[in-house]
């Protein structure tokens, strides 16, 4: 009995001492749950170390994708194309972005004064003058072909095709504007009847007065057309040297820009003027028994408070040259309009003809006189009708005004 209780006791695992192996159970040992616990727990901390996968490794959205296919379409859905791009097609992806991103101002920029060329270029196209500032740029005309060109450039660098053909169109378009108004004249076939100087200067408020004074002595002009003659350039005329050489004169007094003046060594018969802010007196000469019509022209700069003037006031000056009837006539003096500005051009279509572009001096600069004549625009100008011609043209300089005066040599047919 004894010894069968020692075997019974050793087989059920009671007192004894005797184990029974993990894998094979026993009735004392642990229970089939606990067992798989044990074993789940064992599984995890050494089977999955000896396999290098951590225990979160099991809560991973790739094992949740691997397990589901829905979630793993959804992942490829939200991703973004670099987001599979090699470390090398993901750095040239950001060194592009830099360079879009200069292309861009460069053509900003370059659109800038392309826009100011082609809003000048458009009224030139279209007619008329515009607003402040188109009409004051379109005296510089030529000079807009140094943003126009910077404009080029710049959209040539910034890649930009539209910008690029823009730029051209502006650049071609001014350069095309910027010839002549009118060609030369034909040389005359009939000799003259009579030759004479005439010189038109404005003294600026009167402060070149000494200096007209010197020109006068200089040259020695026949007829002499002053604008902004103030008091002090009517004191100069009445001195008994300047009556001697020219006893001849209609004179407007007015300050500080108001007055202007006719002188001439030839008999002269006062005229009604075209009207207008600053004065704008005429005579008629008479020159080798003819009759030869003389008009001062200064009509009101174009400043931003005065533009209506302005036009006005060249209209009023269009008027006068196309009444003129049949007698040789002379528009000189100021007309703070070039070429490139309509109001000037209408006052040319009446039949009347700029003396410098006949001798092919139209861009020779006269105003401001202390950028010219490497920089500036003509707008004082000696307009002649067809029986007179002009022979030759200077453009003196006087101390003391901002304008160049014209000095022409011209032939009565």
């Amino acid at each position: 009995m004894g010894t069968l209780d020692g075997r019974r006791g050793s087989a059920g695992g009671g007192d004894g001492d005797a184990q029974v192996p993990a894998g094979r159970g026993g009735g004392a040992g642990p229970s089939r749950t606990d067992t798989a616990a044990d074993a789940g727990a064992a599984d995890t901390g050494g089977a999955g170390r000896a396999s290098g996968v951590t225990p979160a490794a099991g809560n991973a959205p790739g094992s949740a994708a691997a397990e589901d296919p829905r979630v793993a379409v959804e992942a490829a859905g939200n991703a973004r194309p670099q987001d599979n791009a090699t470390p090398a097609e993901r750095g040239r992806v950001l060194a592009r972005r830099p360079g879009r991103r200069l292309r861009a101002v460069l053509g900003a920029a370059g659109g800038l004064p392309l826009l100011v060329v082609s809003c000048v270029l458009a009224f030139r196209v279209g007619g008329g003058d515009g607003l402040t500032p188109l009409p004051q740029l379109a005296a510089f005309l030529p000079w807009l072909l140094v943003p126009g060109g910077v404009g080029l450039l710049l959209m040539i660098a910034a890649r930009s095709r539209t910008g690029t053909v823009w730029a051209l169109v502006a650049v071609a378009a001014t350069g095309w504007f910027v010839r002549p108004y009118e060609s030369a004249a034909d040389p005359p076939s009939s000799p003259p009847e009579a030759e004479f100087s005439l010189l038109t200067a404005n003294l600026k408020f009167g402060d070149a007065t000494p200096a007209l004074r010197d020109a006068l002595r200089e040259y020695e002009p026949d007829i002499a057309l002053v604008q902004e003659c103030d008091t002090r350039c009517v004191a100069a005329l009445r001195t008994p040297e300047v009556r001697a050489a020219y006893p001849y004169r209609v004179v407007d007094a007015g300050d500080p820009a108001e007055g202007s003046a006719v002188l001439s060594t030839y008999p002269l018969t006062e005229e009604p003027g075209v009207r207008g802010t600053l004065s704008m007196p005429a005579a008629t000469a008479r020159i080798a028994g003819e009759r030869v019509r003389l008009q001062v022209v200064h009509p009101m700069p174009p400043t931003p408070g005065s533009m209506d003037a302005w036009r006005t006031e060249l209209g009023y000056l269009r008027d006068a040259a196309a009444e003129r009837g049949t007698a040789p006539t002379v528009f000189g003096g100021d007309f703070n309009s070039s070429q490139d500005h309509e109001a000037f051009r209408d006052i040319l279509d009446t039949g009347l003809r700029d003396s410098a572009m006949l001798l092919g001096r139209s861009r020779t600069p006269t105003w401001p006189a202390s950028t010219t004549p490497l920089f500036g625009t003509q707008i004082d100008h000696v307009l002649v009708s067809d029986r007179l011609s002009p022979a030759g043209i200077e453009f003196p300089e006087l101390a003391g005004t901002d304008h160049r005066a014209v000095l022409v040599e011209l032939q009565l047919r």
